[in-house]
C-alpha cells in the first residue's frame, strides 16, 4: 500500500471567499430554487451553475455517489441539501457544511443537519468521518485542489473515503470568478476557484496522499473515489 503523505497545516479560507457566496444572486437563486446562475471569469466566460438540479431531489447520478458512501458522511459545500437528505434517507449520519446562510437555511428547513462554516474552519468529528463529499464542482473550493485535498485528509478517518465530482472535460485550471445571474446582477468580489477533470483530480490526489479507488460516469457527470491509505506500521 502507498504510505500516507504528511498532512500539512491548511490555511483558513480567506474572508473574501466566504463573502462571495453571500452575494444576492446566489442567495436569491437558492431561496427560489431557480437560475440562471453562473460563475463568471474576468474575460466574460460563464460557467453555468445547475440551481434547479441542486434544489431538486437526488437524481440517478447523485445516487451513484450516495450508494458508495461508507459510515458517517460530511458533505462539503452542501448547498440546499439534497445530498444530505438523500444520505439521511439511506440511514447515514450526515452533516452538511456551507458558507452560505441561504444554503444552510434551506438544508435545515428540509430536515437536514448543516452548519454555516468553511471547510477550512474547525469542524465536528475531524479525523473520524467515514466519507467526505466534494460534489457539484466543489473540488474548486478555495482555488487550490491540493490544499483542499490535504484538508479533506484531516477530516476523514485513516482509511476514509473521499468522493469527488470532476469536470466533464479534462481541465486543470485555477481562476478568479464571481457569482453572476446573467442579467446584470453579480457578486461584489472576485474569488479563487478551480476546475479539474478526472486525470487532474487523480494527479492532485496522488500528490496529497490519496489513492484512486475507482472512477465512473453517470448522466454525463464524472466522479472519482479516493481512499486515504493508512501507513504501514514498521515491524
Amino acid at each position: 500500500m502507498r504510505p500516507l503523505q504528511p498532512v500539512q497545516p491548511v490555511q483558513p479560507v480567506q474572508p473574501v471567499q466566504q463573502r462571495a457566496w453571500l452575494a444576492d444572486p446566489y442567495a436569491d437563486a437558492l431561496r427560489t430554487g431557480r437560475g440562471p446562475l453562473f460563475l463568471r471569469r474576468a474575460d466574460g466566460w460563464l460557467l453555468p451553475l445547475e440551481v434547479e438540479r441542486w434544489c431538486a431531489e437526488a437524481d440517478r447520478a447523485d445516487m451513484s455517489v450516495l450508494g458508495r458512501c461508507e459510515g458517517s458522511v460530511l458533505d462539503i459545500g452542501c448547498g440546499p441539501g439534497r445530498l444530505v437528505a438523500g444520505l439521511a434517507a439511506l440511514g447515514h449520519r450526515v452533516l452538511g457544511i456551507d458558507v452560505s446562510p441561504a444554503a444552510v437555511d434551506r438544508t435545515t428547513r428540509e430536515g437536514g443537519t448543516a452548519l454555516c462554516r468553511s471547510v477550512f474552519e474547525t469542524l465536528p468529528g475531524e479525523g473520524r468521518w467515514g466519507t467526505a463529499l466534494l460534489v457539484d464542482g466543489n473540488i474548486g473550493i478555495g482555488g487550490d485542489p491540493r490544499a483542499l485535498l490535504l484538508r479533506a485528509a484531516q477530516l476523514v478517518a485513516r482509511d476514509g473515503l473521499l468522493l469527488v465530482e470532476a469536470a466533464p472535460v479534462e481541465v486543470d485550471e485555477r481562476v478568479l470568478v464571481r457569482v453572476d445571474d446573467g442579467r446584470g446582477g453579480s457578486g461584489a468580489e472576485d474569488f479563487p476557484w478551480a476546475r479539474v477533470g478526472v486525470q487532474a483530480a487523480l494527479g492532485h490526489a496522488r500528490a496529497t496522499g490519496w489513492t484512486g479507488a475507482g472512477a465512473w460516469q453517470e448522466q454525463g457527470r464524472r466522479f472519482v473515489a479516493l481512499r486515504r491509505t493508512p501507513q504501514r506500521r514498521q515491524p
